[in-house]
C-alpha cells in the first residue's frame, strides 16, 4: 500500500519499529498534555478561501537566510536517525536535498558532519547544538559545521536537561550497542546506553552533559567562535523573543521541543503569532510541533512563520522506505500545501496573511 497521508507513513513505521524506539520517537514528557496539545491546536483555525483567483501557477518556494527552498519548510532535528533506518542521517540527507527542503542535523547525529554533507553536496544545512558542559567539544563541532558547509548553528535553549519521559523510564530505553553520537567523543556519549529499570540513559546522559546554567551571556561566547548564523530553538514567550533581538540572534524557532520537554506548556501554534509580532518586521521566525498535513504548514505561514520544520513524519517515512519514504513524507507535503494554496485562492506565500484564517470556537467539533 503507497501512504497517502502522514498518517498512514506512521502506521507504516509502527508495525515495523521495536515498541521500544516507537516510543523513543513518539513519547513525550510527563502526561504529554503539550505533545497532544501540539496536535490539537491546528484545528483551532479554519481556512477562509478566495475565489475567482488566478492559481494557474502557484508558488510555494521561498529563501531562509539565503539559502533557497522549493517550500518553506524543514526537518527538524532528531538525534539518532539510525534507529529508524540503517543509512540513518545519510537517507535523510538525501531525501531532503531532493525535496529543496532545508536541514537541521542534530548534535547526535548518528554519521559524521562531513558524511551528511557528502551525501547531499550543496544543499541548505544547519547544525543543532545543545550547549554542552564541554566547550571544547562545542567548539570543534562548530569548526567542523564551518567547514562541511553547514549555513547556520541552531542552538537549542529548552532543554538544560531532558524531560522526564514516562515512556523512556518504563522501557528503560538507552541506546543500541553499535549507535553512537558520530560527531562526539564516545565518552561524552558513553551514558546514553547506561540504564536500569525505571531510569532513562537519554535522561542521564542529559543529566551529565548539559550546561544547565547556561544564559544570554553566553551567546557572546558562542558568537565569537563562529561566522555563522546563530538561531535559537525552542522561544515561546515575548520576552524571550525580544531578547534574542537585542542579543543578535539571526532567527528564531517558536517550539515546545515536540512536548518532550516541559509538560503544560502552550503548542508553538498558539504563540506563535504573538512572537512574530514581537520582532522587527522580517525578522525570520520558524516554528514546529505536530505538523501533520499542507494545510497545516498554510496555517503556520498564515500566523507569521517564514517556515516551518517536521519532525516524527520524516522518521515514519525513514522506518518504511529509506531515503525514498523520507522523499515521500516531504513530497507529500508540499503538495498539500499546493492543493491548499490553490483551493483557498493564494497563489504564493506573500498571499497566506492573517486574513487567510478564521479562530474555530473551541466548543465546537473540529473541521478536520
Amino acid at each position: 500500500m503507497v501512504p497517502l497521508t502522514l498518517a498512514e507513513h506512521g502506521a507504516l513505521a509502527k508495525s515495523l519499529l521495536p515498541a521500544a524506539t516507537w516510543d523513543f520517537f513518539e513519547g513525550g514528557a510527563g502526561s504529554e498534555w503539550s505533545r497532544r496539545a501540539n496536535l490539537d491546536a491546528w484545528r483551532r483555525y479554519v481556512l477562509r478561501p478566495r475565489v475567482l483567483v488566478d492559481v494557474s501557477t502557484p508558488d510555494c518556494g521561498t529563501e531562509l537566510l539565503g539559502a533557497p527552498l522549493a517550500a518553506p519548510f524543514g526537518v527538524a532535528p532528531m538525534a539518532y536517525h539510525q534507529l529508524a533506518h540503517p543509512d540513518g542521517e545519510i537517507a535523510t540527507a538525501r531525501a531532503a536535498a531532493e525535496a529543496g527542503a532545508l536541514l537541521i542535523v542534530s548534535i547526535f547525529a548518528g554519521r559524521t558532519l562531513e558524511q551528511i554533507a557528502a551525501a547531499a553536496p550543496g544543499a541548505p544545512r544547519w547544525l543543532q547544538l545543545y550547549w554542552l558542559r564541554d566547550r571544547e567539544a562545542l567548539t570543534a563541532l562548530v569548526r567542523r559545521a564551518e567547514q562541511a558547509d553547514y549555513r547556520a548553528l541552531v542552538l537549542t535553549v529548552d532543554a538544560p536537561k531532558v524531560g522526564r519521559r514516562l515512556r523512556d523510564l518504563r522501557n528503560a530505553f538507552a541506546l543500541p550497542a553499535g549507535l553512537t553520537a558520530a560527531n562526539l567523543d564516545p565518552e561524552l556519549t558513553s551514558s546514553a546506553r547506561q540504564s536500569a529499570a525505571g531510569r532513562s540513559g537519554i535522561e542521564e546522559h542529559s543529566r551529565r552533559q548539559f550546561d544547565a546554567a547556561v544564559s544570554w551571556a553566553d551567546l557572546a561566547w558562542l558568537r565569537r567562535h563562529t561566522r555563522l548564523p546563530l538561531v535559537l530553538k525552542g522561544v515561546l514567550t515575548t520576552e524571550d523573543a525580544r531578547l534574542a533581538v537585542e542579543h543578535g540572534v539571526d532567527a528564531l524557532i517558536v517550539s515546545n521541543h515536540g512536548g518532550r520537554q516541559l509538560d503544560g506548556v502552550p503548542p508553538a501554534l498558539a504563540v506563535l503569532s504573538e512572537v512574530v509580532d514581537a520582532v522587527p518586521t522580517g525578522y525570520p521566525v520558524l516554528m514546529d510541533g505536530g505538523l501533520r498535513h499542507g494545510s497545516d504548514l498554510a496555517k503556520a505561514l498564515a500566523l507569521g512563520a517564514r517556515a516551518a520544520l517536521v519532525g516524527r513524519p520524516v522518521l515514519w517515512g525513514l522506518a518504511h522506505g529509506g531515503a525514498d519514504g523520507a522523499r515521500a513524507v516531504l513530497d507529500l507535503l508540499r503538495e498539500e500545501l499546493l492543493d491548499t494554496m490553490v483551493l483557498a485562492g493564494r497563489r504564493t506565500l506573500a498571499h497566506l496573511d492573517r486574513s487567510t484564517l478564521v479562530p474555530w470556537p473551541t466548543d465546537a467539533p473540529p473541521p478536520l
